[in-house]
């Protein structure tokens, strides 16, 4: 099995945040990683000529299938953690307009909320090979 890649922000200390949350929970090993920033993230985004004026933080890339963002990428790796986390599936009835316009209004703010590094996080030794770049 292929895993599955999250491209994020990685100078965003939510999405780092996230990112944390995400590899605590996979249990599975079923994602890696790759900043926006970084050459991997770039070559990945440039490969499924994804407009990144219109992605402003996550990309979940599965491969052989396809690619998600904003709201439903964030919502199938939630789900993918099972258990409680199943019930978040729930949000995909919603509209994708509706939950994306949330999701765009968390992520246009992020920086100022949650606050930004002049660099991306650099993995422990340990979570090296989660990491693509």
């Amino acid at each position: 099995m292929q895993k599955k890649i999250i491209v994020f922000d990685g100078v965003c200390n939510l999405c780092n945040s996230s990112i944390t949350q995400v590899i605590e929970r996979d249990k599975n090993n079923q994602y890696v990683f790759a900043s926006i920033q970084g050459e991997t993230g770039k070559k990945l985004i440039i490969e499924r000529d994804i407009n990144t004026d219109l992605i402003d933080s996550i990309i979940l890339i599965d491969p052989g299938v396809a690619y998600y963002t904003k709201s439903t990428a964030a919502i199938k790796v939630i789900k993918s953690f099972g258990g409680i986390y199943s019930l978040f599936g729930v949000f995909e009835y919603l509209p994708e307009s509706i939950r994306d316009a949330v999701y765009d209004y968390i992520a246009k703010n992020r920086y100022k909320w949650y606050g930004k590094k002049n660099a991306c996080m650099i993995p422990t030794p340990e979570l090296k090979d989660k990491f693509l770049d």
